[in-house]
């Protein structure tokens, strides 16, 4: 296999990483900071922050596998191999320490990575983020195809799907197939006891897939965290004009410590 990196746009590039090729973007200098998308989307969910957060961070946005221009083989998703496809590629890159975000999916994938490597993360956000899946989301995950999924969320997956209606269907297969795993997202109070990253939940008190009282018990089982709920947010409340992000992520980032 050719190691060499594989221009994608004038700022991705793909490498091989465990058994695919991981597609990634770069933006500014400073302290890294990845970014991680959620399930069905790709490194253009971060787009509408990378203005701002670049003006401070060396910004790593990344594709997990099988979504976007990165490559899936297997055809199987666990957060918990996403997790090392990550730490594969920072490795690569020679980032030891460094802060993150996750949105939803991406947010699952770094609670794998702060509690299997908790020295690496020096601080995260996790977004609409969940310990484990409730019988609720259970059975959305069960029900969605691309005829039942809404209308944004089915323009999302095909914005950021580059293989087309095939990558889509795909996608969709693998989201199915949480309902039934019962492994892969299954955090403890003791588990997460174990990061030591400062953490800052954000989590909207209108979320359909994740209750409000897993980002409350997120909040109180990790040692050093701080709970944002969003009044009248949905799922992944940040896109949201009337909501501070941005300044609010990065004031939290930027706190000393860690």
């Amino acid at each position: 296999m050719n190691n060499a990196p594989k221009p994608m746009t004038t700022r991705g590039q793909t490498v091989p990483v465990n058994d695919i090729e991981m597609y990634f973007e770069e933006y500014g200098d400073g302290p890294p900071l990845v970014l991680l998308h959620g399930f069905g989307g790709s490194t253009q969910n971060w787009h509408p922050f990378v203005a701002e957060l670049s003006e401070r961070y060396r910004l790593i946005l990344i594709d997990l596998r099988g979504h976007g221009y990165s490559t899936n083989p297997a055809n199987t998703f666990t957060h918990h191999e996403a997790a090392s496809d990550v730490f594969r590629l920072l490795d690569r890159l020679g980032i030891e320490r460094f802060s993150s975000m996750g949105i939803s999916s991406g947010g699952m994938t770094l609670l794998h990575m702060a509690t299997g490597q908790p020295a690496r993360i020096k601080a995260m956000v996790l977004i609409s983020a969940t310990t484990h899946f409730t019988d609720q989301a259970r059975g959305i995950m069960r029900r969605a195809s691309i005829g039942t999924i809404p209308q944004d969320v089915q323009a999302m997956y095909r914005a950021c799907a580059t293989r087309g209606d095939k990558q889509v269907h795909q996608l969709i297969s693998q989201f199915n197939g949480f309902a039934e795993n019962h492994d892969d997202m299954n955090f403890t109070t003791q588990s997460l006891s174990t990061i030591s990253a400062r953490t800052l939940i954000v989590h909207g008190d209108r979320d359909n897939f994740f209750p409000v009282d897993i980002p409350v018990s997120i909040y109180r089982s990790i040692p050093d965290a701080a709970l944002w709920i969003v009044p009248g947010g949905d799922h992944v409340p940040i896109y949201d004009s009337l909501i501070p992000f941005t300044a609010t992520a990065m004031r939290f980032l930027d706190r000393p410590g860690g």
